[in-house]
C-alpha cells in the first residue's frame, strides 16, 4: 500500500489574502485564460467558468456518505470547504461531444479537426491532488500511446493549474493509500492551502513552474511566517489521519485476472443498471464513439466523437453480435 504524503513541507511558501485571491484571479483572466473553478448551481459544487472571488462556493461545505451527497450552507468564510462534488475536470480537457470533420460538397471541401470550441487557454482554479492525478492518468492514454490525441495535447500544454491542498476529507476519501492526497507534491503552477480562523483568512502559495512563478509576480505577495506555515503543515497532517478508508493495490492486476468469474461480478452485474453514469462521473475514463450527420439536402455532413461507455452492449458490437453480451 502506497503511503499518505503525511508530512508535506509548505517551506518557502508565500502568503496572500482574499484580496491576493482575487487578484489572482483577475490576472489570469487578464492573461487571456478561461478561467474554470468551483461555483454553486442546483444544489452542489460544479466547475464552471468563473469572472471573479465572487462566483467561489464561499462558505460551503459538504456531506458525503456512499450513495448521498448534501451541500451546506454556513457564516464560514471558507472557499474550499467542500470536497470534490459530482463533476470532475475531465469535461474540459476531453470534451463530451467534439467535432472532429466537416465534408461540404457545395464547397467541395474537406475538413478534418473542424472543431468550433473556445480557443482560449484554459486555466483550472482549485484542483484536488485526487483530481490532478486523474488528469495524469488520462495523460497517459491521450499523450504517451502510440497514437496521440493533437486536441488534448493542445489544451492539456497550455493549461494553467492552481490546485488546493485538502484540509477536510469526506468520509468515502481514500487517496492517502493511493499516494495521491490529500496535498500536491507535483503537477500544479501554483498551489494554495487555505487557513481559516475567527479573525484571519489566509492562503499559502507554493510555486510549482515558472509560468506559476511569473503570474504570482502580478500579485502582491509577502513570505509566509513559521507560525503559518507550522498552521498550514498541521492542517494537512491532521487530514491525512481523518483519511480511515483505504484500497490495497500490491498485486491488484493479479488477483482481478486470478478471479475473472468470481461470484461478485454477478451480484454487481444483478444491480447494474448499463445506464454508463459510473463511466460519464468516472475523471479516468475515456471512451468514445463516433457518429457522423448530414443536413436535409444532403450537402454537409459532419463527423462528431462522443463519450461512451464500454460497459453498453452497443460499443462492443459487431457483426454477429456484441462482445460483451450481459453486464457481467
Amino acid at each position: 500500500m502506497r503511503q499518505a504524503n503525511c508530512q508535506p513541507s509548505l517551506t518557502n511558501s508565500k502568503k496572500i489574502g482574499v484580496e491576493g485571491i482575487c487578484q489572482l484571479l483577475a490576472e489570469v483572466l487578464n492573461q487571456g485564460y478561461r478561467l474554470i473553478g468551483p461555483t454553486v448551481r442546483d444544489d452542489a459544487v460544479i466547475y464552471d467558468d468563473l469572472t471573479g472571488f465572487e462566483d467561489l462556493p464561499e462558505g460551503y461545505s459538504d456531506q458525503q456518505t456512499p450513495g448521498e451527497y448534501r451541500l451546506e450552507k454556513s457564516n464560514g468564510k471558507s472557499i474550499f470547504g467542500y470536497v470534490v462534488g459530482p463533476q470532475s475536470w475531465k469535461k474540459f480537457l476531453h470534451p463530451p461531444r467534439q467535432r472532429i470533420g466537416v465534408y461540404d460538397r457545395g464547397m467541395n471541401r474537406i475538413e478534418l479537426n473542424g472543431s468550433e470550441e473556445d480557443e482560449r487557454p484554459l486555466a483550472f482554479f482549485g484542483v484536488r491532488p485526487c483530481e490532478l492525478k486523474a488528469i495524469q492518468i488520462q495523460d497517459r492514454v491521450f499523450l504517451e500511446g502510440p497514437f496521440v490525441d493533437e486536441q488534448y495535447r493542445k489544451r492539456r500544454e497550455s493549461l494553467f493549474i492552481i490546485g488546493v491542498n485538502c484540509t477536510q476529507p469526506a468520509s468515502t476519501c481514500f487517496c492517502a493509500s493511493m499516494g495521491s492526497g490529500p496535498s500536491h507534491s507535483e503537477g500544479f503552477d501554483l498551489c494554495l492551502t487555505e487557513i481559516v480562523d475567527k479573525k484571519t483568512r489566509d492562503y499559502l502559495v507554493q510555486v510549482g513552474s515558472e509560468k506559476g512563478a511569473r503570474l504570482l509576480e502580478k500579485v502582491p505577495i509577502e513570505p509566509a511566517s513559521e507560525t503559518q506555515i507550522h498552521q498550514g503543515e498541521n492542517l494537512l497532517e491532521k487530514s491525512a489521519r481523518k483519511i480511515e478508508r483505504t484500497l490495497e493495490t500490491e498485486e491488484l492486476p493479479e488477483i482481478l485476472n486470478r478471479n475473472f468469474d468470481h461470484p461478485h461480478w454477478e451480484e454487481i452485474a444483478n444491480r447494474c443498471l448499463a445506464c454508463g453514469n459510473c463511466t460519464l462521473v468516472c475523471p479516468t475514463c475515456f471512451c468514445t464513439t463516433v457518429e457522423e450527420t448530414t443536413d436535409l439536402a444532403g450537402q454537409r455532413a459532419e463527423r462528431w466523437k462522443l463519450w461512451d461507455s464500454c460497459f453498453t452492449a452497443d460499443f462492443s458490437y459487431i457483426h454477429g453480435g456484441s462482445v460483451r453480451p450481459s453486464t457481467r
